[in-house]
This record gives C-alpha cells, sequence and structure tokens, in this order.
C-alpha cells in the first residue's frame, strides 16, 4: 500500500477513536462513572512508594496500562483520545503501525502490578485501539507493599490505601487488642498518621509528672480512654455526624480536635471540647454549610444590585452631560445670531 492509503487509513481511525471517546464520555456520565486516566503523581502522593528499581525491558499486557505521568487529561482510562488536537502525532503513530515500522519501547513505571506511562502515551493508545494486547516496554518499579488491579478507580484505589494505613496503624500499636471495642476508620489517607502524633503529644504531656518515662503502650490507651472515646460520645450525643454524611466518628475526631486548638488560641484556654464540638457543626455540618451558602448567595446579589445601580447612575450621569454638552452650542448660536 502506498503512503497516502497509510495517512487515509489512520485518519478513519482517529475518526473511531474519537467517537468512542464521545460515546465513553456519554456513557459514564449516564451510569455517573470516572471515564479518565489514574494521575501518576496523585497515585504516588497516596501510595507514598518506599523504593525505586530499574526493570530493564519488559513486555507488558496493556490492559494493564491505567494511567500516565503528564498526559492523563488528554486520554480516557481506555487510552481513547479526548482532544482532535491529539490528530497529528497519533496518526503519524498509526500510519508506522500500518506500515509495520518498529517504534522505540515505551517507558512505563509499575505501581503494585498496574503501569503508568512515561513516555509513549500516543503508542498505547493506537495499540489499544488496533487490538494489540501485548507491548514492549522498559520499566522503572515503584516498591508499595500492596497489590492493585486494573479496574480500580481514584476512590478504589483511595480507599485501599486508608485500609492498608489502618493496618499499619494497628500492627504499629496493637490497639485493637488492648481495646478490642475500638473502631477507628476514616475516609482521607494519612489520618492515622496524625493520631500517632496524637498519642505521642499525649504521652509527652502525662510524662511530664511522672519521674520515669511512660512506655507507649501507656500512653495510647490513656489517650483512647480520656481523649478518643470522650469526644467521640460528645459525637454521639448531639448527633454531629448527621451534618456530615459520608463520613466517620474518627474523621470528626481529628477536624473537632483541630478546631478546639483554634478555638483555645483565638479566645483563650476555657473553651469546652463540647462547645468546640457544637461550633464546629454548627460552622461546617449540613444545615450551617447550606445557611452560609445562602447567605453567600444574597450577599453576591446584594453586591450584583449595588454594582448594577451604580452603573445605571453613572450611564444616567454621562447622557445628562451629553446633552447638556449638545444644547450649549445651539443656545450660544441663537443668542449671537444677526438681527437679535
Amino acid at each position: 500500500m502506498s503512503t497516502r492509503s497509510f495517512e487515509s487509513l489512520a485518519r478513519d481511525d482517529f475518526n473511531k477513536a474519537r467517537s468512542r471517546a464521545l460515546f465513553s464520555q456519554v456513557l459514564a456520565l449516564l451510569r455517573n462513572e470516572k471515564d479518565e486516566l489514574l494521575s501518576l503523581q496523585e497515585v504516588k502522593s497516596l501510595l507514598r512508594p518506599r523504593s525505586e528499581t530499574y526493570r530493564g525491558m519488559r513486555t507488558v499486557p496493556i490492559d494493564r496500562i491505567v494511567g500516565s505521568e503528564g498526559r492523563y487529561q488528554d486520554f480516557n482510562k481506555r487510552f481513547l483520545p479526548r482532544r482532535t488536537n491529539l490528530r497529528g502525532r497519533w496518526e503519524r503513530v498509526d500510519v508506522a503501525h500500518h506500515a509495520q515500522i518498529t517504534l522505540p519501547p515505551i517507558k512505563l513505571y509499575e505501581i503494585g502490578g498496574i503501569y503508568f506511562v512515561r513516555d509513549g502515551n500516543h503508542r498505547v493508545s493506537v495499540a489499544r485501539t488496533q487490538g494489540v494486547e501485548f507491548i514492549d516496554a522498559e520499566v522503572v518499579s515503584l516498591s508499595i507493599g500492596v497489590q492493585l488491579h486494573p479496574q480500580m478507580g481514584r476512590d478504589e484505589l483511595l480507599a485501599r490505601v486508608v485500609e492498608l494505613e489502618k493496618t499499619e496503624f494497628l500492627r504499629a500499636t496493637k490497639l485493637d487488642r488492648w481495646r478490642p471495642q475500638a473502631r477507628i476508620d476514616f475516609t482521607s489517607p494519612g489520618r492515622y498518621e496524625e493520631l500517632v502524633r496524637h498519642v505521642h503529644g499525649h504521652k509527652y504531656f502525662i510524662n511530664q509528672n511522672s519521674l520515669v518515662e511512660i512506655p507507649f503502650k501507656e500512653g495510647l490507651l490513656s489517650w483512647f480512654d480520656t481523649v478518643y472515646e470522650p469526644i467521640v460520645t460528645v459525637i454521639r450525643q448531639e448527633r454531629i455526624l448527621a451534618g456530615f454524611p459520608g463520613r466517620t466518628e474518627a474523621d470528626l475526631y481529628v477536624w473537632i480536635v483541630q478546631h478546639w486548638d483554634e478555638l483555645k488560641r483565638n479566645y483563650g484556654g476555657r473553651t469546652t471540647i463540647r462547645e468546640a464540638a457544637t461550633d464546629f457543626s454548627r460552622r461546617f455540618g449540613r444545615p450551617g454549610f447550606l445557611r452560609r451558602v445562602a447567605e453567600g448567595a444574597v450577599r453576591s446579589l446584594r453586591r450584583a444590585v449595588r454594582r448594577a445601580l451604580q452603573k445605571a447612575r453613572l450611564r444616567a450621569v454621562r447622557r445628562a452631560r451629553s446633552r447638556l454638552r449638545a444644547r450649549g452650542p445651539r443656545r450660544r448660536a441663537r443668542r449671537t445670531r444677526p438681527g437679535r
């Protein structure tokens, strides 16, 4: 086949790929699903890899490539092109595919068994469109200690990270052994580390009145019994969780403690934890949030009305001045007309 024939095929292939991408986008909206690639940077910030190892050349299943380092907004989760400005480069790669021209291997990061493109996003997109199942790649592995699967979206990945953090927290503290009734669950990553800081802070506080160093276990149990549990009890008694759908008591514990510290800095140390909890609920809970949204909308409307009135008055003044300037010369001309 001639070069023009290959170029014509590539144009048709790109048009079909764009049509499939648009259909996939509409279907995802109807199903309320995500239709985007994972961002390598976001996944790294969540999983915080411990080490990096060069694996060399590998043959990688294309269906395990689920994200990109820098082009995750240009392709959907099936690596179909989301933008028409990708046409030129995409079609050149597709021409090479039809002409059976060997292209350089792509470069990938491997994290927990799934892959992210460092270089070669268009080659992956063309290969998937053409039904290719495997692709040669130069691979660098990032160690995270947990296996992931290609069907994971951002929300599921987030839940997996939180689950991993909880496992590590319980392994390090053994809180579930000493307090079997403890149910500490978070909806966001990084919170279990914050709990450990709370425990160490509490241990330091109670250790000030002791001549010997208090063991970590004693500080942990004292924190749970005298700090965490009383705050959770207040959350239950005041029914604060109802104002934060989708969140947990542990989430509220962290936020209320932060809010309590802020109130004490601003108004002194007389604020009780119950006052801090109810104030937090009033300010940031769903009823309070809706009230603030409504108040903000009213303020915005008032500002818009004031600006509109100011502009209307300014236009009226300008029109009046224009009319005065237009009338002035005519009156002077009538006074100086000959014969008067």
